[in-house]
């Protein structure tokens, strides 16, 4: 699999790093897309993260929490922009991202995510705390869905955020 140019630059990505795509028959994606539809706690985004390593999946991490049922949520009553300040709200925190989540279910599992993949679906980026939780457990790879730029994004007018 290898990258592609995408008109919209995700607001974050390593140096050294970069995503990859994978079409939407691939079965990593279609087993994150289901666990999203199960587990994410997140309305508006619902997404997922799972690991692969050696052909099997070692962890899955849905994102999302029940914060926002109660709460407003701080970025959203400052106007902070997508990628920034997800720890001044306890519902964004990265904690509660699903590749952070994934992350420490494979470790609770008892596996060792060095060289693994991480396939995300439901997002079109990694903010920066998620890939510093990704490079620090040896994550390989990150695999997003074909055209999840337009898909995910809600600045594009053709994204299916709500509709998925």
């Amino acid at each position: 699999m290898k990258t592609k140019d995408i008109s919209h630059t995700p607001p974050y990505v390593p140096i050294g790093r970069n995503i990859l795509y994978v079409p939407p028959t691939n079965k990593y994606i279609v087993e994150a897309k289901e666990h999203a539809k199960k587990y994410s706690l997140d309305k508006e985004m619902p997404n997922t993260s799972v690991i692969v390593k050696d052909g099997k999946i070692i962890g899955r991490g849905a994102n999302g929490s029940t914060y926002h049922d109660t709460h407003e949520c701080e970025r959203v009553k400052r106007n902070i922009p997508t990628g920034q300040g997800y720890e001044l709200c306890e519902g964004c925190h990265p904690k509660n991202h699903g590749e952070s989540r994934a992350i420490k279910n494979a470790k609770d599992a008892g596996h060792n995510p060095k060289g693994a993949d991480l396939y995300m679906w439901g997002h079109w980026w990694c903010c920066k705390p998620c890939w510093e939780a990704m490079i620090s457990a040896g994550i390989k790879n990150v695999y997003l869905l074909e055209n999840s730029e337009i898909l995910f994004n809600k600045k594009d007018p053709d994204n299916i955020i709500g509709n998925n």
